[in-house]
């Protein structure tokens, strides 16, 4: 007897998960009617053909071919497979090399015939793409809102793209541009919001970035062109990342922007808005590309890695004076949702984490212990897994003749289907879990020992952090960067009126760092110790962290 897999994919939310039902049984009167047994059955809800590797169901059937579970592969259409050529092709090719064959309504695939309907399946995404967008600019023609939620604004019940303003929130969308207009900073801005408790638009807090936005995605209430009764569409365009299947965004140049005037939406007087937009061109610094590049790779040795011991966010820079850099608590200077505003010396923090681990990394007693603990585990983990897996090989066997003999009675002897679906579908969902028995127990078993060369180089690596903390280069930064993942600093805040006394001088110059790292990436195999951390102990900085600086 034939084994039959089928496949089934619907791809909006919005259609009706009956419609799954109805392709399996469109594909089960396919089996029936060639002859074939259905073993298997794979599905997709609500999640579009153009990608494989956001498919779960997909991905499920094709690691079942991979097993050789099943001899054919039946689904309504080729595009219920895939709407992606790419795709489709790397998926035949695959199943032909295992020697599976695709079925579909019209019959069996045949190279040609598959090519032909794959083009066809992705030159009709692109078409509904265009369709899509045609629509969406008859909605802005008409001066209604093509999508997005906007602050200050909410949807007319039954009329689809109608907007209309929000009083309370309207007055809040006006506040916000007259202070930034008296020379108020977004941050500033958002302190006051939040110590008001006035609902954000999003999350829970407002942010300096929330009232900025972000000039080339035209994004952030101060560059909202609806506040001043103007819709604006067409800012970015969404692509599909072809390797994750993810969509991502771009900004569009500003030519292709549509416009359209709605003056009933209007919440600011142009005049304001203008007056808005001249200082928010003030107060930008433009960036050429090289500049931009340059300033997202790291400048210093830990950039990125510092975090607030009060509430875990990350710490930056606020300036430097004669001492050097220093940093403070983003989300304290963001949004004031942290109430740490004391200010740390970069310098003395990158010092302290540099002792820190070589203290702590390079004790032998330490790197002996661990490595003993490690492959203690490491041999109980694939001991467990062997005798797993073999329980599991077992059970699978098991499974796979009993289903033969069902198939087997209904065949030879005739006897009535009915009579095992129930059966037939117990075993179908215990060989499913069986076989991700299997495939976790490969995992557990796939542990691998640790070399003493690792350890030689790991040793090496500790001695020369200094050396690499002075080098000044990215790229030379990268050994201390794979070692340490955060370094998060305790500094209790200066208590007002009193950072500048002599007797709690002592108290505000105290910082505790704790180090936060793995050891995978010093060995030669990035597989070790995937999920081992370790933190260095409490290093206190001593006189001369911080001085006791009156106002910081």
């Amino acid at each position: 007897m034939i084994r039959a897999a089928l496949y089934a994919r619907f791809s909006s939310d919005r259609q009706k998960d009956r419609s799954i039902d109805d392709q399996f049984a469109l594909c089960r009167e396919i089996c029936a009617r060639e002859g074939m047994a259905v073993t298997m059955t794979f599905e997709d809800r609500a999640i579009s053909g153009t990608g494989a590797v956001n498919r779960p169901g997909f991905q499920a059937m094709m690691r079942a071919a991979e097993a050789k579970l099943f001899d054919v592969l039946i689904a309504e259409d080729i595009d219920r497979i895939s709407r992606d050529q790419g795709d489709w092709h790397a998926a035949r090719k695959r199943l032909d090399f295992l020697g599976i064959h695709i079925h579909t309504a019209n019959g069996k695939v045949t190279k040609i015939d598959g090519a032909l309907r794959a083009l066809m399946g992705e030159m009709y995404v692109e078409n509904l793409a265009l369709h899509t967008r045609r629509g969406l600019e008859g909605v802005i023609r008409d001066g209604r809102h093509a999508g997005g939620r906007a602050y200050g604004y909410r949807a007319v019940p039954g009329k689809p793209g109608e907007l209309e303003i929000v009083a309370e929130e309207a007055a809040i969308v006006r506040e916000i541009f007259v202070d930034y207009i008296g020379g108020k900073t977004p941050r500033q801005i958002a302190h006051d919001l939040n110590k008001r408790r006035e609902r954000p638009p999003r999350g829970r807090l407002w942010n300096g970035s929330t009232i900025n936005g972000h000039v080339a995605r035209g994004g952030g209430m101060i560059l909202n062109d609806l506040y001043a009764g103007r819709v604006v569409w067409n800012k970015v365009k969404m692509v599909k990342d072809p390797t994750t299947g993810k969509r991502l965004s771009r900004p569009n140049p500003k030519e292709q922007y549509k416009t359209v005037e709605v003056p009933h939406l209007r919440i600011i007087d142009e005049a304001t808005f203008r007056i808005a937009q001249v200082i928010k061109a003030e107060r930008r610094r433009d960036a050429t590309p090289a500049t931009a590049q340059k300033a997202r790779a790291p400048k210093r040795v830990f950039s990125g890695l510092i975090r607030c011991g009060s509430c875990g966010g990350g710490m930056s820079s606020v300036g430097s004076d004669r001492k050097g850099v220093r940093l403070q608590c983003s989300a304290h200077r963001e949004s004031g949702s942290c109430d740490n505003g004391r200010r740390v010396y970069l310098d003395e923090i990158e010092t302290l984490a540099i002792k820190g681990l070589r203290q702590h990394l390079a004790q032998p007693k330490m790197i002996a212990e661990y490595v003993d603990a490690y492959n203690t585990e490491r041999k109980r983990l694939k001991k467990e897994a062997s005798t797993e897996r073999a329980r599991l090989e077992r059970r699978l066997g098991e499974i796979g003749r009993e289903m033969k003999r069902i198939v087997d009675c209904i065949v030879v002897t005739g006897m009535p289907p009915e009579q095992f679906v129930g059966r037939m579908r117990e075993l179908e969902a215990e060989k499913t879990k069986v076989m991700a028995g299997l495939e976790s127990a490969k995992e557990s078993d796939n542990v691998i020992a640790l070399h003493p060369k690792a350890i030689e180089r790991y040793k090496r690596a500790v001695v020369e952090l200094a050396d690499e903390l002075k080098r000044g280069s990215p790229i030379e930064f990268a050994t201390i960067r794979e070692l340490v993942t955060a370094i998060t600093v305790h500094a209790a805040p200066s208590r007002p009126g009193g950072a500048g006394t002599k007797a709690n001088a002592e108290d505000d110059r105290s910082v505790r760092i704790d180090i936060k790292g793995r050891l995978a990436a010093l060995c030669d195999n990035p597989a070790l110790f995937p999920n081992m951390a370790m933190s260095g102990g409490p290093m206190v900085a001593g006189e001369g962290l911080e001085p006791p600086t009156p106002g910081l």
